[in-house]
């Protein structure tokens, strides 16, 4: 009988798993199985670009079933329990399934409820998010109607899909603001519960810097504890209040219920593993990828590209009885949209912080490292044709998923 390798999740990082395991393992003798609820897939990079006009909805939804390969089976269900001791998993209906190998890639989800009032009074009318559909959407009517006032963008807490977004949106809506001729009747504050506006401290140099020159206010170490909707305020734990007219939020998040409710991951529901093999730390025959791992990267699709070539071939090697072999160093590169048609591309890994440079072809780019260019934006925005022709299919790009030193110099 063949044996099965379960993948839990079909976002970019399950998906481009099953495409390339089921090339990769003899299909006489292993299935792929893949698990998810939703008959839709989402392009979530195209969310931050959703509402200020770029794409439609319609932009960044596909079916779910053509963007996984004919020989993955694909099962339309929710994942309720998962038990590594007996190597099996329940399903939505209480089917069980039996399992030989498991992926998890059960992505990340915005919490919305661990901000108290945050879904009150004013929740998606001067409230909002972009990390949904639905919030993105909501915020592209609230930004049409915008004639001016208190704009705040806020991070609640990390971790966080994609560590920069918020300060895309924040550069993004300064933007247009300028644009509409509505800057000079407005205010742009940025709150983080960080020292500075990013993680990473050479990026976070430069990004302040941008920040003070475009005139966008940053409030930094506010850890908020409530948003009082009917007054338009924002309310941190040490007594501090933050007005707005307009407010786009961004919700720590937290790993899949199942995970949690398994005991199979950490406390924030995601899963324990060897942050270079992406094994579990407690069950061999158990790996994740992408937002559903522990990893002390960026919860970023680029990760799940990257980390998805060392996987695949961990996979193989646990298939055939051998060892994973340490393969992911932690890659991460990022476009961060700065408004007025450009952008900034950062590229790091868990040693090496964002350096000034040219990528992919050192010397030669196209794109330019840790500075803002035009030609960054234009790769943000033809990165989606890449992303459903190239790398959900599983082919990748022609380029080493460990980050390269080559055409990089000290900041």
């Amino acid at each position: 009988m063949a044996r099965t390798l379960l993948i839990l999740g079909a976002g970019t990082a399950g998906t481009i798993v099953a495409n390339r395991m089921v090339r990769m393992l003899p299909p006489d003798q292993w299935r792929v199985l893949v698990v998810d609820p939703d008959a839709w897939h989402l392009y979530q990079p195209g969310l931050l670009l959703l509402p200020f006009g770029v794409y439609n909805a319609a932009d960044l939804l596909r079916r779910r079933a053509p963007t996984l390969s004919p020989e993955v089976t694909l099962l339309p269900a929710a994942v309720q329990r998962i038990d590594p001791a007996t190597r099996k998993v329940t399903l939505s209906g209480d089917q069980v399934l039996d399992y030989d190998l498991l992926v998890v890639a059960t992505g990340s989800h915005p919490a919305f409820g661990d901000l108290e009032g945050l879904t009150g009074p004013g929740w998606r009318e001067k409230a909002h998010d972009f990390y949904t559909l639905e919030g993105s959407m909501a915020l592209r009517g609230a930004l049409d109607g915008f004639t001016g006032g208190r704009v705040v963008v806020h991070l609640h807490e990390l971790p966080i899909k994609c560590p920069v977004a918020p300060l895309e949106m924040a550069f993004l809506t300064e933007a247009m603001l300028t644009e509409r001729g509505l800057r000079a009747d407005s205010t742009v504050t940025y709150v983080t519960p960080l020292d500075a506006a990013f993680t990473k401290p050479v990026a976070a140099r430069q990004l302040g810097d941008m920040l003070a020159r475009r005139g966008i206010d940053v409030v930094t170490d506010f850890a908020a504890a409530s948003v009082q909707g009917e007054k338009g305020q924002l309310t941190a734990y040490d007594g501090r209040t933050v007005d707005y007219d307009l407010l786009i939020t961004t919700p720590v998040h937290r790993g899949a219920p199942a995970i949690h409710d398994s005991g199979m991951g950490d406390d924030l529901g995601f899963v324990q593993v060897d942050p270079h093999t992406l094994q579990s730390r407690h069950w061999p025959h158990v790996f994740a990828i992408g937002d559903a791992a522990d990893c002390p990267t960026s919860k970023a699709g680029s990760v799940a590209h990257f980390q998805a070539e060392g996987l695949s071939d961990n996979l193989l090697r646990a298939a055939q009885g051998r060892s994973p072999r340490p393969e992911f160093d932690g890659h991460a590169n990022c476009f961060i949209e700065t408004g007025h048609g450009k952008a900034i591309l950062i590229d790091f890994n868990y040693e090496t912080q964002p350096l000034p440079g040219r990528f992919p072809v050192p010397g030669v780019g196209p794109f330019v490292l840790l500075d803002e260019s035009p030609v960054n934006h234009w790769g943000k925005l033809g990165f989606r044709s890449l992303y459903w022709q190239l790398l959900l299919p599983g082919h990748g790009l022609p380029m080493d998923p460990r980050m390269a030193m080559a055409g990089k110099w000290s900041a």
